[in-house]
């Protein structure tokens, strides 16, 4: 059970623009818990898929928009590449590295709780989980655990990332 109030908080009647704020709430900690307790990450954005930053873990507002930008392109690129199957589908989950750095990049669903984000079409954004993390972080766990966090943020979607039979996301 978590420590944070606003994960326990459900309410009847509460007015639209509170009930995003404390699911927006809600995410921003479970974004800030996953950057601080996760082996090797330093950073986390949540990003929505026109590139605007819509939470981090306490990055640099500045950095964290340039990342925003960039991160929205590589999921762009990568879901536009036509595979074996001669289909463009998104990929799970994106990996570059770096000498510096690894960034992964992963859709994370589309959600109601940015309804205000000027890129929302009729109150929803589709999202993307962008993370930052050492170079000698463990690209499994790191992985592993943006899925589990992208399940942690499945309450807050509307359409949450699923992974069907074969282990394709969708």
């Amino acid at each position: 059970m978590s420590t944070h109030p606003a994960m326990n908080n459900v309410t009847d009647g509460t007015p639209a623009s509170a009930t995003t704020s404390g699911q927006r709430d809600s995410m921003a900690w479970l974004l800030r818990q996953f950057a601080s307790e996760t082996p090797g990450v330093t950073h986390a954005v949540l990003l929505s898929r026109d590139g605007l930053r819509l939470l981090d873990s306490d990055v640099d507002k500045d950095w964290a928009d340039e990342l925003s930008a960039a991160f929205s392109g590589v999921a762009s690129l990568a879901a536009n590449i036509t595979g074996p199957s001669h289909k463009k589908r998104p990929a799970r989950q994106v990996i570059i590295e770096r000498d510096d750095c690894l960034f992964f990049v992963q859709s994370a669903g589309r959600s109601a709780a940015f309804d205000t984000h000027p890129g929302a079409d009729r109150g929803e954004v589709d999202t993307i989980l962008a993370v930052i993390a050492t170079r000698d972080a463990d690209a499994g766990t790191v992985g592993f655990e943006m899925g589990r966090l992208v399940q942690k943020f499945a309450p807050y979607m509307l359409i949450p990332v699923r992974v069907g039979t074969g282990g394709e996301a969708r």
